[in-house]
């Protein structure tokens, strides 16, 4: 895969970056004006399972540009990693090929967290009636608040499982660093709270490991691990897909 700075020189920040952070920010912004005034914009815009009544099949683009509302921190970082690896590698392909990175990913992200979301929602649901099942399927959020959840545990954990909302740009982003350790392995990046250089290669590494470690873990964090790797994952794949296929954009 060529490396080289696409003609028009090296661009701090590269069109495409620029406008995914502009469409993240004024997504957030949005969606803190609008759940203020008391409308669920989560309910229509992050990622739910596809038997969830909150489900629609736009949720798959649009969960990519939602973030956490209760941390600002979950922006910022996204936002920020977006800037610092994704610039360097859309000087190189340009902004066609890595617009079509971006997105592949983050659906792939979408697709791998929404497949172990399955096995963890069938391992629960094997053990209810199909009565039970059919009403965890059509109850919604409000209902489920005004009964105060249901009696059977195991209803409550499938609920929980089936209305789980996946937000954030971060499996596109750990796709881009994926990107990043391919294409500059041996760059070292420098880390305030870490003093020692890292190079890319081993960072990527370090990241693919610790997110499975933490994806097969007991100890659920809010975090969709799982996502990170589908990002990295399938942003390997289209690596060398393009590798061997001598794509050109």
């Amino acid at each position: 895969m060529n490396q080289q700075i696409r003609p028009g020189g090296y661009s701090l920040l590269p069109p495409v970056v620029k406008n995914l952070i502009i469409i993240n920010g004024l997504f957030y912004l949005g969606a803190i004006t609008l759940t203020r005034n008391g409308f669920p914009i989560e309910d229509y815009l992050a990622l739910h399972m596809p038997q969830s009544v909150y489900f629609r099949p736009h949720q798959f683009f649009t969960h990519m540009f939602m973030h956490d509302l209760r941390d600002l921190r979950h922006i910022l970082t996204n936002m920020f990693a977006l800037w610092m690896f994704g610039s360097a590698i859309e000087n190189v392909w340009g902004g066609k090929r890595f617009l079509s990175y971006y997105l592949i990913t983050g659906l792939g992200a979408a697709a791998l967290h929404l497949g172990v979301s399955e096995i963890e929602f069938f391992n629960v649901i094997k053990y209810l009636s199909s009565n039970q099942i059919a009403v965890l399927y059509s109850t919604t959020r409000d209902q489920l608040i005004s009964q105060n959840g249901f009696a059977n545990e195991l209803m409550n954990k499938g609920w929980g499982l089936l209305n789980q909302q996946m937000v954030g740009a971060s499996g596109a982003i750990f796709g881009i660093l994926m990107a990043f350790g391919m294409m500059f392995p041996n760059n070292r990046i420098f880390f305030i709270f870490f003093p020692i250089p890292i190079k890319a290669k081993y960072l990527v590494a370090g990241f693919g490991i610790w997110e499975l470690y933490r994806g097969l873990s007991n100890n659920p964090d809010g975090i969709a691990h799982f996502a990170h790797l589908g990002g990295m994952l399938f942003g390997y794949i289209l690596i060398r897909y393009w590798q061997r296929n001598r794509t050109r954009f």
